[in-house]
């Protein structure tokens, strides 16, 4: 099984940035869709991003032209850069497959807050 650890969270002011890391335990070139998910408090998670293993991306509405996900298989590391953080942004990050597999364990995540 393949554990996933999540970090780079923090408090930042609304317009700051953040970028956040995935470190997957073992290999991640065979999981053809890798995601970063986040979940609010009172909410359900929700995929806000995903990157294929060939490159290519897809962004959920609300995350558009602000974050940018990138993976690179030779670390078995995702990456979330996050730019003109909002206060809607506001909640835990995850890294997983997409959809999540039985192999991939998830992480504890990491706490993003953009307050002022």
């Amino acid at each position: 099984q393949v554990q996933l650890v999540e970090s780079g969270g923090g408090l930042v002011q609304p317009g700051g940035s953040l970028r956040l890391s995935c470190a997957a335990s073992g290999s991640i070139f065979s999981i053809r869709i890798m995601g970063w998910y986040r979940q609010a408090s009172g909410k359900q998670r929700e995929l806000v991003a995903s990157i294929t293993r060939g490159g290519s991306t897809n962004y959920v509405d609300s995350v558009k032209g602000r974050f940018t996900i990138s993976r690179d298989n030779a670390k078995n590391t995702v990456y979330l850069q996050m730019n003109s953080l909002k206060p809607e942004d506001t909640a835990v990050y995850y890294c997983n497959a997409v959809p999540p597999v039985s192999r991939t364990i998830w992480g504890q995540g990491t706490q993003v807050t953009v307050s002022s």
